[in-house]
C-alpha cells in the first residue's frame, strides 16, 4: 500500500511540474516546474525498487541467507540523478539570472522577437 502512494505521489509531482513548466512564463517559474518534475521522477523510481518485507542489501552475517534484499540499484540511480539535475538546475537558473541581467526580465514573451 505504501509503495502505491509513494508512486502516486510521484506522478502526482510529475504533473504538477508539466503544468507549472507549460503554463508558466517566467524562467524562474518554468525552472521551478522541472525541478518539480525531476522530484517526482525520483519518487516513481525509489517506490518502484522497493520491496514490502525486505531489508538493506547488505550481505553480511547479520542477514540471514534468503531473506529478501531490497533492490540497490535504483536507489543508486535515484542518488546519481539528484546530482545531476541539481547540476542542471544551477545551470539553469545561471542561465536565467544572466538573461535578467542583461534583458532586464525574466519573461518569455520578451525572448520572442530575437527567435529563430
Amino acid at each position: 500500500m505504501m509503495v502505491q502512494i509513494i508512486v502516486a505521489v510521484g506522478v502526482l509531482l510529475i504533473l504538477v511540474g508539466l503544468w507549472g513548466l507549460l503554463s508558466r512564463r517566467n524562467l524562474i517559474k518554468m525552472i521551478l516546474g522541472f525541478s518539480i518534475m525531476d522530484t517526482g521522477t525520483h519518487l516513481i523510481i525509489v517506490g518502484l525498487g522497493y520491496r514490502t518485507g525486505a531489508t538493506a542489501p547488505i550481505l553480511d552475517s547479520a542477514v540471514p541467507q534468503g531473506t529478501p534484499v531490497v533492490d540497490p540499484v535504483p536507489s543508486a540511480l535515484v542518488l546519481t540523478a539528484i546530482v545531476i539535475g541539481l547540476a542542471v538546475t544551477a545551470l539553469m537558473l545561471a542561465y536565467a539570472v544572466r538573461l535578467h541581467g542583461s534583458r532586464g526580465t525574466a519573461a518569455i514573451e520578451d525572448f520572442k522577437e530575437n527567435a529563430l
